[in-house]
């Protein structure tokens, strides 16, 4: 084990701005792609009404369907090593994108994002298997909150960044500005370059479980490590832990229809998912203060009923650019709270040897949720024809009734004080 008594040690620091610029990456090609097949865009109608569900889609099916090998990956290899791999693979990725994007293309651009997701979802299993193998224990709660502001912070990055960009590549019509058809693949290439120079300072680390044999049925994989789980509370705090993707997914669909719904360029528009990702920030690296050097599961419900207050106002308030983005920043703030101790618990709770199975399973479980996620908004925007601001309204409801019965099931984690270190 590599784990230092600092948590801003150099491998630490190393993973945590790789994960930021893949992940602003990952942010900059979604945000493009949804502007351009949104309500007004430059692809709009060849998806269908509420298209940028299936970009949603794009993103979420690979890691069901990689998820369980990248976790058995991650114990039976050096996470070291597999952080690298994927950072090799992304720069040739977004070379498919930057040709997509070029050709003005859909479908070569959509093939770009379902590889992209196919890269996150073996870096998944190494990214936080790996945390415990670079900080202490103690440092957990810290460790994820302080990650989780870089990765939102990239989101904010990344979202902002493509409403400009896509600006340049589709100008506004009557502009005199010329389309710039490189301007989103070259980003996405000088980003992926990035973000490998920064992950080749992680010290190495040995592999968990060299002698893994691997199960090429990602699916009984699955079964074998939920079954495991299931004789723990991991079950239940894997599963809140992938509602909350399920309602982020509902909320990052529905932002980019406040372009049509506010009468709003696209660079304003990405301002509201930046926003959205600056609060998840704040909320979770508060969340990573308020538990210092323990887990602090109070904190979970709390969250909760902070989502479903602030998503609740969100689909019955006046649509006023100020005040959806005074509740966005409330909602995201909450967010952080809910999020951080299960992220905390789900690598508190997981043996070593088996940490990156039982990640890759989580992972898994949080992207058939944000698929359900993008299923509920394609149906509420194509078949019940709902304004995308009333989905905030199911986001909700997810909330209250989702979290809520789980925060009961969870009731002897979240009163746990050994968590807590009293």
């Amino acid at each position: 084990m590599a784990s230092s008594n600092r948590l801003f040690n150099k491998g630490f620091l190393s993973l945590t701005f790789a994960q930021f610029f893949g992940a602003v990456n990952d942010n900059i090609l979604k945000g493009v792609l949804s502007f351009a097949v949104a309500s007004g865009g430059l692809w709009a109608g060849q998806l269908g009404k509420g298209g940028q569900g299936y970009v949603g889609l794009c993103l979420t099916i690979p890691f069901i369907l990689f998820s369980g090998f990248a976790g058995q990956f991650a114990d039976r290899t050096s996470k070291r090593h597999i952080t690298v791999i994927v950072k090799i693979a992304e720069i040739f990725i977004t070379l498919v994108a930057f040709a997509g994007f070029f050709l003005g293309n859909l479908w070569i651009t959509l093939l770009a994002m379902l590889l992209l997701a196919v890269q996150s979802s073996f870096f998944g299993p190494a990214k936080y298997g790996m945390i415990p193998e670079l900080v202490d224990s103690k440092q957990l709660s810290q460790a994820n909150g302080s990650i989780n502001m870089f990765t939102n912070l990239a989101v904010i990055a990344g979202t902002l960044a493509a409403g400009p960009i896509y600006t340049l590549y589709s100008p506004e019509p009557g502009s005199d500005s010329s389309a710039l058809l490189w301007v989103p693949g070259a980003a996405l290439v000088m980003t992926a370059i990035l973000g490998l120079l920064v992950a080749l300072p992680i010290p190495k680390l040995s592999a968990m479980d060299p002698d893994l044999k691997i199960n090429w049925n990602p699916f009984s994989v699955y079964w074998s490590a939920l079954k495991e789980m299931a004789n723990s509370h991991l079950l239940l705090v894997a599963t809140a832990w992938a509602s909350f993707y399920m309602i982020g997914m509902l909320a990052i669909l529905i932002l980019p229809d406040y372009r049509d719904l506010l009468q709003v360029s696209p660079t304003k528009a990405s301002v509201l998912l930046g926003i959205l990702g600056i609060s998840i920030g704040v909320g979770s690296v508060s969340a990573g203060l308020i538990s210092g050097k323990h887990i602090e599961p109070r904190l979970i419900p709390l969250g909760a009923v902070g989502m479903t207050l602030f998503f609740t106002l969100l689909g019955l308030t006046p649509l006023k650019f100020g005040l959806v983005a005074a509740l966005l920043a409330g909602a995201g703030i909450f967010a952080g709270f809910y999020i951080v101790p299960l992220q905390a618990l789900l690598q508190h709770l997981s043996p070593d040897d088996e940490r990156g199975r039982f990640l890759g399973t989580a992972n898994a479980l949080s992207f058939v949720a944000s698929s359900i996620g993008s299923l509920v908004f394609l149906l509420a925007r194509s078949r019940f024809q709902m304004d995308s601001n009333h989905v905030f309204l199911i986001c909700a409801g997810l909330a209250f009734i989702g979290s809520g019965f789980l925060i009961w099931r969870l009731k002897p984690v979240i009163t746990d004080s050994s968590l807590r270190g009293k």
